[in-house]
């Protein structure tokens, strides 16, 4: 049943994950509220307990204590195609939802490693997110209050680079599979409109909100996707407002019919984001605060993250869920790019 009050949330337009979010609602025309702000004063002014972590963007619920605040945005959208009917994001064919489910995995987990990187990691890009991301909150700020801000949160992102495994040494790695994974979209989006068909599932949104930064908003990773993959800038713009699209159930592209392009993005996956999840799981299984791997012939170093080996542990989960068949489907599908690897991981 739809809701008459609109969804509360709160985020900021420099969120990548704020944008999938707002895309998605925008899809599915779900009624939403939101207010460009930090979700912590938010909670504070509406008197609720504050997730641990809190991030962009943070949505308000009505619980049965009350409003509940959460902003995980996977678990979000699932708790959205149980209240509200149509259109739905998720494949019915579970081998496809898998693979959707990959996607989005990999586009909140590693792609924002590209978003991070690039954003911070060069100067004028820092300087550009340094300046717009808290004018972004509030285009009235006092202009020292401004200067504060911009100086307090671009020492602090800077200072965070290590986090996601960004520096000298894999700075490269970065630059290529970010290259990479854009020729992908290129040749994937010259085949069909979205990820596994002619509609948008989970993972197209996923992908569609970190490119709305790397597209949109940085401009070292602008001039990268301008010059690699039109198409995919192209899509990022029309992603943003896909309300009038008409779904059907036979706008999915059964697994076994995909184009050969979908091994393109899935090899991506496979090549990168499978070793950083093993590796990153590894260490947290013998209680190890860093990680380090070989990833595309380089050295990687950084910070282990419990959430992303809860990452690891959901898909193996939804891998196992899976019959026999479908198995088989998603074998075929992914044989030989590595993520064979992350599916029997424990």
């Amino acid at each position: 049943m739809r809701s008459e009050a609109p969804l509360q949330l709160v985020g900021g337009t420099g969120s990548p994950y704020t944008q999938k979010m707002v895309a998605l609602l925008r899809y599915r025309r779900i009624p939403y509220s939101i207010q460009w702000g930090q979700p912590e004063a938010a909670c504070d002014v509406m008197g609720v307990e504050k997730p641990r972590p809190i991030f962009m963007p943070t949505f308000f619920f009505k619980g049965d204590d009350g409003m509940v605040a959460e902003c995980d945005s996977t678990p979000i959208i699932r708790r959205l195609e149980a209240t509200y009917s149509g259109r739905s994001v998720l494949p019915e064919d579970p081998a496809l939802a898998f693979i959707d489910y990959l996607i989005e995995d990999f586009a909140d987990e590693w792609c924002t490693k590209y978003m991070f990187h690039y954003r911070w990691h060069f100067s004028e890009d820092a300087d550009n997110a340094g300046t717009l991301l808290p004018l972004g909150m509030d285009v009235t700020m006092p202009p020292e209050f401004f200067q504060q801000f911009k100086r307090h949160i671009s020492e602090r992102q800077v200072g965070r680079l290590y986090v996601v495994g960004s520096n000298d040494t894999t700075a490269p790695v970065i630059d290529a599979s970010y290259r990479r994974f854009l020729a992908a979209m290129e040749s994937h989006l010259s085949n069909q409109k979205f990820m596994l068909g002619s509609r948008p599932g989970a993972g197209d949104f996923g992908l569609h909100g970190q490119l709305t930064q790397l597209v949109g908003f940085d401009p070292t990773s602008r001039a990268i996707a301008h010059e690699v993959s039109p198409r995919t800038v192209a899509w990022v713009d029309q992603i943003e407002d896909q309300s009038g699209l008409e779904p059907t159930g036979q706008d999915w592209t059964e697994l076994e019919e995909q184009p050969e392009s979908l091994r393109e993005l899935l090899s991506e996956i496979g090549r990168v984001y499978a070793p950083a999840q093993l590796a990153n799981a590894q260490a947290l299984e013998r209680g190890e605060k860093t990680w380090e791997c070989e990833i595309d012939g380089a050295p990687w170093v950084q910070q282990t993250f419990p959430y992303q080996a809860k990452c690891l542990r959901w898909t193996n989960e939804q891998y196992q869920a899976l019959s026999a068949s479908d198995r088989a489907l998603v074998d075929a599908a992914v044989e030989g790019t590595g993520i064979e690897a992350m599916l029997f991981a424990s």
